[in-house]
């Protein structure tokens, strides 16, 4: 019997969880595993790249979940530096470069993944390219920020960009002894929250030392006689700057899948089944990055470029082409990140997200501690709170605080996968004691005073 083969495009968290749990289904016999991984490193966290260059995770190594020789002794066909730059979907192979050798070839296959992951936003600006400004998506972006940190002849740092990788370069930059100014072109820091959330964020950023513009579009970066970086332009300023680092965002890498002819959704992801089979194409599966997913809350599809997903696709796709079975429903649009003990959280819908596909709501904001508030170390949280108008559903929970604060969203999330409204929420049998919660925990707080609201509306 020949060996079915399955090629996997792509060697970090979606990719490589695919071969992994493929290999555990079947053996080498049944099924031979090709991955081709363009940069230099496979199934890394990319998620803590901040962390590592701000000297909390003291190595980069210590990021790396499996080296290439640990896959390749469990049997798969691990290519590094290898860069597949064209897909023939009715040839069923895939062309190959290797980036070391310069050669090419085709390589054939029986089932496809696309794990292409996501790129870094880069708008075509003067100066882009100069020396001494850094994206911060793989590990060599990391290592090359770090060496630029280092060789900077002043400390002036400035961050374009105030969303998760923005507000955590921030922080990493501030612990490296520089002065701090972030540009943001929103109304408030952190986009996935509500202005009136980001407010908060804005201030304990104030309260640090980072200095925070927003409404402030960058023009241009302007460079000295060396090439080198010396400040970013905005319409009305100009941010003096030894080293700039990109955090506005990142879209998903499907240039190779629309070339192919593969259908793309309206935020440029590829469009899957439940089985992340993409949509057409009965031996092409993708994950990651690179795909746009079912938002539970609002009906429609998104695109989050999030570890936790990559490897639930991974080991979807992994069961399914194995022989087993798996499906992925969708998100509900958890995040968290923090700037040095800020801590910040979200889930659901914020309320322009709720407007957008025609949900009527009602909202709840409420402060409460995270402890008891007699209990040493008690600390003030917010927490707001969506509800759909008349039923109560729960709609989003946004949470801004410190000690423990973050992790609370997960309550919400559970809430929000299951449908509840916010009135079930207030029976929920969280645990309790002085050292960790109130009485009443901070998010069922929130939703009694978001039961309150929707009684309210429902007799307005």
């Amino acid at each position: 019997m020949t060996a079915e083969r399955l090629v996997v495009i792509g060697g970090d968290a979606a990719g490589m969880s695919v071969a992994s749990q493929a290999r555990r289904l079947k053996g080498p016999e049944e099924l031979s595993i090709v991955a081709f991984e363009r940069g230099h490193f496979s199934s890394y966290s990319a998620c803590g790249i901040p962390y590592w260059v701000s000297g909390d995770v003291a190595a980069r190594d210590d990021l790396i979940a499996r080296s290439p020789e640990e896959h390749r002794a469990r049997d798969i066909d691990l290519r590094m530096r290898t860069e597949v730059t064209e897909i023939d979907v009715a040839g069923q192979r895939v062309r190959a470069l290797d980036r070391e050798s310069g050669e090419t070839y085709w390589t054939g296959f029986d089932k496809l993944v696309i794990a292409t992951g996501a790129r870094p936003v880069r708008p075509a600006l003067p100066g882009m390219d100069a020396a001494g400004v850094h994206g911060v998506q793989t590990l060599d972006d990391g290592q090359a920020l770090l060496n630029s940190l280092d060789r900077a002849p002043g400390r002036r740092a400035v961050v374009v960009g105030a969303g998760y990788i923005g507000v955590e370069m921030a922080e990493a930059l501030l612990k490296h002894g520089f002065q701090v100014t972030v540009l943001n072109r929103g109304e408030q820091p952190m986009a996935t929250l509500d202005p009136d959330m980001g407010r908060l964020v804005h201030d304990a950023m104030d309260g640090l030392g980072i200095t925070t513009v927003n409404r402030a579009e960058v023009t241009k970066i302007l460079t000295g006689a060396d090439g080198r970086v010396t400040a970013v332009a905005t319409d009305d300023a100009s941010h003096p700057a030894d080293v700039v680092v990109l955090g506005i965002g990142v879209e998903p890498e499907t240039t190779l899948a629309r070339a192919a002819g593969l259908p793309v959704g309206p935020h440029g992801g590829l469009l899957t089944d439940l089985s992340m089979r993409v949509v057409g194409h009965d031996n092409i599966w993708a994950g990651g990055d690179c795909v746009e997913v079912l938002d539970l809350v609002a009906g429609r599809t998104r695109h989050i470029a999030l570890g936790t997903h990559a490897n639930k696709h991974g080991q979807i796709i992994g069961a399914n082409v194995g022989g087993g079975y798996g499906t992925f429903p969708g998100v509900v649009g958890t995040a968290v990140s923090k700037v040095c003990d800020l801590e910040i959280a979200r889930t659901g819908l914020r309320e322009k997200d709720a407007h957008a596909v025609g949900l009527r709501f009602v909202t709840a904001t409420i402060e409460s501690t995270g402890r008891a508030g007699y209990y040493p170390g008690a600390q003030l949280m917010t927490v707001k709170m969506l509800a759909e108008y008349r039923t109560g559903r729960l709609l989003g929970v946004q949470i801004v605080g410190r000690d423990g604060a973050a992790k609370r969203v997960d309550i919400a999330a559970v809430a929000l996968t299951a449908g509840m409204t916010v009135e079930q929420m207030t029976a929920l049998d969280l645990g309790y004691a002085p050292p960790f919660s109130p009485v009443w925990d901070p998010v069922l707080v929130a939703a009694r005073k978001a039961v309150t609201a929707v009684r309210r509306a429902g007799t307005a």
